[in-house]
């Protein structure tokens, strides 16, 4: 009998990992526009982000505004299909390839339970709006090869013949369509295609301050850096400059002394229970 909690999809489906954010926003609108393809779209909620309940109301609004706009996106996009990280159970094999990489560059926990989800489900083509100037971009760049969507169009993905890698086993189940592409190329493209108020809808703060972009979360030092700044308001654009000069240069530094703590051998009482490392 096939298990009730699986995520599954017909084969001509996309699944794309979407937030309501600007890259995986544009690229549901490639997807739907222009290569006229049904998507099933996947959003995990992350109790720790504060701005899940915004994310999902910006997809709603999108969803709503191309079922007006384009009548034929009705069809196309399914129903958002919602999961919470708190379920997705722990792979001993995708927390290690995480750790592994970490050792030579920081990327986010989420790597630690997307991957794991999409192996839990057998979805082995999520797409992801992995970009140029993305971290995970420049880690896999070397790693990368294009292939032939079964839906008719190029894409990204890592190269099976990297099978024995970290890189593969943490990032082996999905694709990149927009892996050679920045933000503001994102940007011309959507106006060429007439989407430019779509984009403008999407959210990317992951701790909004009375609603407005924070300005200093990471999604908003991303978006600042990487030509979008105006999306951040001028206030917290100030607020950011600081941050990002004299604050952000020291999290790395931080973070490598307590990573170096934790490996550190600790004097036990020898009656005393053992303390996993967190």
């Amino acid at each position: 009998m096939d298990d009730p909690s699986r995520v599954t999809t017909d084969d001509s489906c996309v699944d794309l990992l979407w937030t309501g954010g600007w890259d995986s926003t544009f690229r549901l609108l490639q997807l739907l526009l222009l290569h006229r393809v049904p998507v099933a779209p996947h959003y995990l909620e992350d109790p720790t982000r504060a701005s899940t309940q915004i994310e999902l109301r910006t997809m709603a609004r999108i969803g709503e505004h191309l079922g007006e706009a384009y009548p034929c996106t009705r069809e196309l996009l399914q129903p958002l299909r919602l999961a919470a990280v708190a379920d997705v159970a722990d792979d001993p094999e995708i927390s290690g390839a995480l750790r592994e990489i970490r050792k030579r560059t920081f990327i986010g926990s989420q790597y630690a339970w997307l991957p794991a989800f999409c192996k839990q489900n057998a979805i082995t083509g999520m797409e992801l709006g992995v970009h140029v100037d993305d971290k995970v971009q420049a880690l896999l760049r070397s790693f990368v090869v294009e292939f032939e969507h079964p839906c008719g169009y190029r894409s990204i993905r890592v190269d099976p013949r990297h099978a024995d890698t970290a890189e593969y086993r943490l990032f082996g189940c999905f694709s990149f369509p927009l892996f050679r592409i920045d933000k503001l190329g994102i940007g011309r493209q959507a106006e060429a295609g007439g989407w430019s108020a779509i984009m403008d809808m999407t959210w990317f703060c992951h701790t909004p301050l009375r609603g407005r972009p924070c300005g200093t979360c990471a999604p908003c030092v991303y978006t600042i850096e990487e030509g979008l700044a105006h999306r951040v308001p001028a206030s917290r654009r100030a607020l950011s400059f600081f941050y990002r000069h004299l604050v952000l240069p020291l999290k790395g530094p931080l973070r490598d002394m307590r990573a170096s703590s934790r490996r550190r051998p600790v004097a036990r009482h020898p009656d005393a229970p053992g303390i996993g490392d967190p």
